[in-house]
């Protein structure tokens, strides 16, 4: 795992700090919905769907990228930034495979 991000500008503060303050999963819906368009949201999910798919399966690149309609290289980059990025995909799923054992 690589260093921590820090952000280049003061509007980059203020995203992550948004974040941290969504109370729930439909606050979160809401505002995904309202900074983003639905291409981007799809592909923001495609993208964790990727992670998860690397983290907690044995499933090939080929297949995951088959089964989210991605291509191999983009699954390629989401492995690389889930192993040797900052964390967050490693952390996002950790509190999210907890949440989906309850």
């Amino acid at each position: 795992m690589s260093s921590n991000y820090f952000p280049k500008n003061q509007k980059e503060k203020n995203l992550s700090k948004a974040f941290t303050y969504i109370k729930n999963e439909q606050d979160a819906l809401n505002f995904l919905r309202d900074l983003l368009t639905p291409a981007e949201i799809k592909e923001f999910s495609n993208r964790f769907e990727m992670a998860r798919l690397l983290e907690f399966t044995d499933l090939s690149y080929i297949k995951i990228a088959k089964k989210t309609g991605a291509s191999t290289a983009t699954v390629t980059r989401v492995a690389l930034w889930l192993n040797s990025g900052c964390g967050g995909y490693k952390s996002a799923l950790k509190s999210f495979s907890k949440d989906e054992k309850k």
